[in-house]
């Protein structure tokens, strides 16, 4: 794993809301994740999440116009949680590292993993932000995306607008039909020049939660399949946002209280 940054790197995502690094795993690795992904989804039978009914493509109560988002892609959360080998990628702590080096925070937590997965024809992944969907607010929460195909400008690659997270809030469209659905929200971007980020299998990126971004249309007839991990500093704090917490826990939560779970959301790195 490439995982050591240097200081161009952090000063450029800081300053774009995004981060591209070609050759984040090797040829092995690479393997590796294509296989403990596979494997991960095959066990999941469909199901998108652990201890939940909600199969892929179903409503989710989260995203908008469900029908059209069952065709945007295929999604499933926490893998880590259910198999050996994602649990094994996702809590490197070098991967938390990197994290708490973009971020500029003490330690990192994992708020959720999911799989995507493009397939053959689907819609375009509308413009949208990550960190209102959470149960956190923070304005440094950020993912990581790696992509397991190739993502080409014709099957559906991630394009975002530089800078957009240093103004935009936690109000969002969520992603539905309408890919100028944000700038409802944020006209003040409406004229930006968004920034498309094609890259090899194996290469990732990096964004900011409040980076307006997106992703085309899958025009071919082959799969873009990527695995992605959001994070949360360690002491973010629950915001009244079910989002991928359960009605049990939900419900033993105030509004305040600190999402310090290690079974749903473990500590990977910590600089103390």
């Amino acid at each position: 794993m490439n995982s050591l940054l240097t200081a161009f790197q952090i000063e450029s995502y800081r300053e774009n809301g995004y981060l591209l690094i070609e050759n984040f795993l090797n040829e092995s690795e690479l393997t590796f994740w294509r296989e403990a992904v596979t494997e991960a989804m095959e066990e999941r039978q469909g199901r998108k999440m652990p201890g939940s009914d909600v199969m892929v493509g179903g409503d989710d109560g989260i995203n908008k116009d469900s029908d059209y988002f069952a065709r945007v892609f295929d999604q499933m959360l926490n893998l880590w949680q259910t198999n050996d080998k994602i649990k094994q990628i996702m809590l490197d702590n070098k991967l938390g590292k990197m994290v708490a080096d973009l971020a500029g925070w003490e330690g990192t937590r994992i708020w959720h993993d999911q799989a995507l997965v493009k397939r053959p024809w689907a819609n375009p992944t509308s413009w949208h932000l990550d960190t209102p969907f959470w149960s956190f607010s923070d304005r440094r929460a950020l993912s990581v995306w790696v992509a397991l195909d190739d993502a080409t400008l014709e099957n559906g690659c991630l394009y975002f607008i530089p800078g957009s997270f240093n103004s935009t809030t936690f109000e969002n469209p969520g992603i539905g039909k309408n890919m100028d659905a944000i700038f409802d929200f944020y006209p003040q971007f409406i004229h930006s020049k968004s920034v498309a980020v094609p890259m090899k299998a194996g290469s990732c990126s990096f964004h900011n939660g409040l980076t307006i971004h997106g992703a085309g249309a899958n025009m071919t007839n082959g799969f873009r399949r990527a695995m992605t991990c959001a994070y949360m500093p360690d002491g973010a704090t629950f915001n009244g946002i079910k989002n991928i917490l359960t009605d049990d826990q939900v419900s033993k939560l105030q509004i305040g209280d600190k999402l310090c779970d290690d079974s749903q959301n473990p500590l990977i790195y910590s600089r103390t």
